[in-house]
């Protein structure tokens, strides 16, 4: 998997096809930190598509019975590395992150309950729409490349660039889905 070292900078890596693996071996790691919460667990964010470039951060989306009783297991993740945020920001939302030794994100974990369905279909909506145009895709990452260069390490300047973006690609994402479903 790429490796990138601390700094300011926002680093996009260029696709990596071991993404998917270090999806497949994280989440079997983590799996048994759920128990019997867990319905699925997804792969998303931009390490989810392949070709794309991405922060080389594995995202994983969750769905869990109950938010409030993943809380009462917090312990679990922090034993596997895992920094524990609570919604950070995103009510409804647990949130889960974990470093290498050397300070670098290499993982975070969304997790909702089932019952928030809508936000499990926005992220997953948006990843299946993302892979399966191209051109869409193409978009995307330039706007993430111009934003790295143009942000100078400013996280918050890169995540507010692309708020817009993601924005549009989520309600074209949801019709496509809804129409792709008939």
């Amino acid at each position: 998997m790429t490796t990138r070292s601390p700094s300011t900078e926002i680093v996009l890596a260029e696709p990596d096809p071991e993404w998917s693996e270090a999806f497949t071996v994280e989440a079997e790691r983590i799996r048994p930190a759920f128990g019997a919460l867990l319905i699925a667990l997804h792969h998303i964010g931009s390490t989810a598509v392949p070709g794309l470039r991405a922060k080389p951060v594995i995202d994983m989306l969750a769905v869990v019975t109950s938010v409030h009783a993943l809380d009462a297991q917090t312990d679990r993740f922090e034993a596997l590395g895992y920094e524990v945020m609570g919604e950070f920001g995103l009510p409804g939302r647990r949130y889960f992150r974990r470093d290498d030794p050397h300070g670098v994100r290499t993982h975070q974990v969304h997790a909702y309950a089932q019952q928030s369905s809508s936000e499990i279909e926005r992220h997953l909506n948006f990843r299946d729409y993302i892979r399966e145009h191209p051109e869409t895709a193409r978009a995307y990452a330039n706007l993430k490349q111009r934003l790295a260069a143009d942000c100078h390490g400013d996280m918050r300047c890169y995540s507010d660039g692309k708020a817009a973006f993601i924005r549009e690609i989520e309600q074209r994402a949801a019709l496509w889905k809804a129409t792709s479903s008939r």
